[in-house]
């Protein structure tokens, strides 16, 4: 892999209300917020479970790893209905990474919205940090359809492009320089490099705060540990350490709005994370979001590493 994802047009599938809220900032200018939009009235809620979707091809490879790719299959449920299906594929070379995302709407959702889309990324890991370089999402449904485009330069966003253009409020708190330092994307957002030595399920893999900017907003995602479990899954069986999750708005948002009040005080929202032993990171095995609309829960069916599925104590891309 050599010079990251070859083509940047290719795009991550949002619901059209995150698409909504993904603005072209320039300069210290206010990000363009969230459209209203009835039929989706979890709007900025789904921006942060649809960033943790996008995350579930989340494994980051440390600098001494070698080459692998990892191919996975997760379910997507919203109030106990299936709602969809993502395919992932995540390369790896070094450093590097590349995450490229199909999803598509399935069910009764598919036939009323007909929604379907791609992601991309591609960065590098130094360290504990992740370093993104470019970011793509593209949504598309029966009714409407957005793309946006975002690079980035040592953590710090570079440019963003977003076509069509937003609709801008006057409530929005706004987007400075100073928002656009430091952060990831959303697709980048939950690669779990270890922070501790030791075994990866050690509890403080849990503890960190991830700054997320998705092209309008600025949010935390803050995780702290919420238990331990035994999960089996093709591809999977072991434990799998349980990180609570909370949402934090920074800028960007509109503060009066119901969404966004939910999404902050929302208690129910969680990660399961599974060891990856070959690269020192983890893998999102299963990802829980209360909606104003029910309980989102986007969990791994297949995972295959090299092209071979694994059932081991710990997901391991050495023969």
């Amino acid at each position: 892999m050599r010079g990251g994802v070859k083509d940047r047009r290719a795009l991550t599938f949002l619901p059209e209300s995150w698409g909504g809220d993904i603005s072209q900032p320039r300069g210290d200018s206010p990000a363009p917020p969230i459209e209203d939009n009835r039929a989706m009235r979890s709007d900025y809620l789904r921006n942060a479970a649809f960033a943790a979707i996008c995350s579930i091809a989340a494994i980051v490879v440390a600098p001494e790893a070698r080459a692998a790719q990892m191919e996975a299959v997760y379910d997507i449920s919203l109030a106990g209905f299936s709602v969809g299906v993502a395919d992932v594929k995540s390369r790896f070379d070094g450093r590097a990474y590349e995450i490229d995302l199909q999803a598509r709407l399935t069910g009764l959702a598919g036939l009323l919205m007909s929604g379907r889309g791609a992601a991309s990324a591609s960065g590098s890991v130094s360290g504990t940090r992740v370093v993104p370089r470019a970011f793509a999402v593209n949504s598309r449904s029966s009714r409407a359809s957005r793309t946006v485009r975002m690079g980035l330069r040592s953590g710090a966003i570079a440019a963003v492009e977003i076509e069509p253009p937003l609709t801008q409020h006057p409530d929005t708190v706004p987007v400075l320089r100073q928002h656009k330092q430091g952060v990831v994307d959303p697709v980048s957002a939950f690669l779990m490099p270890a922070t501790v030595r030791g075994e990866l399920t050690n509890p403080r893999n849990c503890e960190r705060t991830i700054p997320v900017f998705d092209g309008a907003s600025r949010f935390d995602i803050v995780l702290s540990y919420g238990g331990t479990r035994q999960i089996d899954k093709p591809g999977y069986a072991g434990p799998v350490i349980v990180c609570n999750a909370r949402f934090k708005a920074i800028a960007g948002h509109r503060p009066g709005r119901d969404a966004v009040r939910f999404m902050e005080e929302n208690r129910d929202m969680s990660v399961w994370l599974a060891p990856f032993e070959a690269n020192r990171s983890l893998l999102p095995m299963r990802i829980e979001v209360r909606t104003q609309l029910g309980l989102s829960v986007i969990e791994a069916s297949r995972v295959t590493i090299d092209g071979q599925p694994r059932r081991a104590a710990s997901l391991d891309a050495r023969d």
